[in-house]
């Protein structure tokens, strides 16, 4: 999840450790920290899962709050599908 308060330190062990990936269930996109959403831009696009935190966000409710983020487009496959397969090696 992010990892608020700690962010900054979410990034750094995500960025550092090759085994480590940020899911983004349990937050609201419209609460997603600006840093991490600009990471996910850049030097963590291929770290970042989509992670579900149903039934108490509902997935159309995600989806929608998602596309309303500053994500680059070829970003947002990468976050909700492509990165899982990558790491569950599918």
């Amino acid at each position: 999840h992010p990892a608020w308060p700690w962010i900054e330190e979410q990034i750094a062990v995500a960025l550092h450790k090759a085994n480590v990936y940020v899911d983004l269930s349990g937050w609201a996109p419209r609460f997603i920290p600006p840093a991490l959403i600009r990471e996910a831009n850049t030097r963590l696009r291929d770290k970042i899962l989509f992670g579900s935190d149903y039934p108490f966000i509902q997935p159309e409710r995600w989806l929608q709050e998602f596309q309303d983020l500053e994500m680059r487009e070829e970003v947002r496959p990468k976050i909700l599908l492509e990165n899982a397969y990558k790491l569950l090696n599918l």
